[in-house]
């Protein structure tokens, strides 16, 4: 027979619980934002943070290390409230939105490749050239802009067949 007492009855603060829900996220958050930014590819920081999160105080609430399913719900609900909030307030605040969304960053402009911000994000020159490729693009020279956006991925423009030819000396990794 079943301890429904057990089952729903919290043995731990609400509060407490939606305190420690509440500055994981935000801190994970701003992990994620400031030294993961690369590493998180086309899903959006925030959505992949939610997966994690969810999927691990799931796990615990089903695994039994919180003795009430109320307590799993509760910090569920934290996590999901975290994410609607920050997301709202990106929608309606331009300010905010450029505050927890990193710019986008140049790694190719003119056929020139930019080792300096390639260096910062620790893509290598096999990286960027594996992204061209998936582009159709085989040589730097052929690209008005490739950046780094904000959610991880390359976003590749090509040049006009008006544009001057690539620049041979400016593709070359400097010694």
């Amino acid at each position: 027979m079943p301890d429904w007492r057990a089952l729903f009855v919290p043995e731990h603060s609400l509060l407490e619980i939606a305190l420690r829900g509440s500055l994981m996220y935000l801190i994970l958050f701003l992990i994620m934002r400031f030294v993961m930014q690369r590493q998180a590819g086309a899903v959006s920081l925030a959505d992949l943070l939610v997966i994690v999160l969810i999927a691990d105080v799931s796990q615990n609430a089903f695994s039994n290390e919180y003795k009430s399913l109320t307590e799993g719900v509760l910090l569920v609900l934290t996590i999901v409230g975290w994410n609607y909030g920050i997301d709202w307030l990106a929608f309606r605040s331009p300010a905010f939105e450029r505050l927890i969304m990193p710019k986008r960053l140049p790694l190719v402009v003119d056929g020139r490749i930019c080792w300096r911000n390639m260096r910062r994000q620790m893509i290598t020159h096999a990286e960027l050239m594996s992204q061209l490729r998936q582009q159709g693009i085989d040589d730097p020279g052929h690209v008005r802009l490739a950046s780094l956006e904000g959610d991880g991925s390359i976003s590749v423009i090509r040049r006009d067949d008006a544009d001057t030819g690539p620049k041979p000396d400016d593709r070359r990794e400097p010694a």
